[in-house]
């Protein structure tokens, strides 16, 4: 028989192959272990965006508030217990829509049944964010598989990680320079408010003493929040153009004064932020092509892989 000391050799040569393979992203990470993973999945987001159109732009922030502060790692999936304040419950969380959140126990719960603990609710996050932006129209970009989910979620952990409507433009930039993204990829990004909208009480209060606004819009955007003191929930699209239509067209309403959020005003108005606009607001298939990059990137930033992970059996709770 072999000496011991070559036994040991093999095996730690074979168990490092494994956490190598382990923890190794792959276009067809499931193809053997969940063959059906694409249909399941193509399954579940049509049958819920159809059922609830405002559901792709929920996901998409999802993704971002998931991402950008700790890595996408499904901690933002994770709801809180009278012992742990989750990051779900953090006060720039408490706005994010219940439809995202349902799609994915929707997606999980028919995976779970066909290939029971295989896989990670943040690859599910990741794969129908980029399905929901190419079904509105939008650049399809390759999602790499096998990302593990993280064991913990704390609220106090993504303070000051997320972009906020009232910071400065040079707050924003930093913000993002912190994680690894450039002011090109920042623009890009932002590209995300083509779709969706926001609550009246993120913007309301620049509507009076704001220069940057078209008076019409100002006037118009009054009138559609004057109840929203009483009424929290009373929103506006962020592109009103296409609201539903992943285009280029919120670039092009922050030359005429139609962006929405304060940050949204700022790209067009800051030196450093403004030729990204410009070129955008012309170039549809630049802003595609770079948006489908930032977003792969983003969808990857310090992911956990192999053991610093797990597969959750439900997206909500850590195992």
């Amino acid at each position: 028989p072999p000496p011991p000391s070559l036994l040991l050799v093999v095996l730690f040569l074979l168990s490092s192959t494994a956490l190598l393979s382990e923890s190794r992203l792959s276009l067809d990470y499931y193809s053997k272990t969940c063959p059906s993973f694409n249909k399941i999945m193509q399954e579940a987001i049509t049958n819920k965006q159809i059922n609830n159109p405002t559901t792709a732009a929920g996901t998409l922030r999802l993704l971002f508030h998931d991402c950008l502060p700790n890595g996408c790692d499904g901690s933002i999936l994770v709801s809180s217990t009278p012992f742990n304040k989750a990051e779900r419950d953090a006060d720039i969380n408490l706005s994010l829509p219940g439809d995202p959140f349902d799609l994915i126990v929707r997606a999980k719960t028919a995976l779970e049944l066909s290939c029971p603990n295989t896989v990670s609710c943040s690859d599910i996050l990741a794969v129908a964010t980029r399905d929901l932006v190419t079904m509105l129209g939008g650049p399809y970009y390759k999602v790499f598989l096998g990302r593990k989910d993280s064991r913990s979620s704390q609220a106090s952990s993504i303070e000051g990680k997320l972009p906020k409507p009232t910071m400065s433009m040079s707050q924003i930039i930093n913000l993002f320079a912190a994680s690894g993204f450039n002011v090109q990829e920042m623009v890009a990004l932002s590209g995300a408010h083509t779709i969706g909208f926001s609550h009246c009480k993120e913007f309301s209060s620049n509507l009076g003493n704001n220069t940057h606004y078209n008076p019409r819009f100002a006037q118009a955007l009054k009138q559609a929040c004057s109840g929203y003191p009483k009424n929290p929930t009373l929103s506006v699209f962020n592109d009103i153009m296409s609201p539903n239509k992943f285009d280029n067209l919120y670039y092009q309403n922050l030359p005429k004064g139609l962006g929405l959020l304060e940050s949204d005003h700022g790209l067009y108005n800051d030196p450093r932020t403004k030729p990204f606009v410009e070129l955008y607001a012309k170039d549809q298939n630049k802003f595609f092509r770079d948006f489908a990059r930032a977003m792969q990137k983003l969808s990857v930033y310090r992911i956990k892989t192999g053991r610093r992970g797990e597969i959750r059996r439900r997206c909500d709770a850590v195992n």
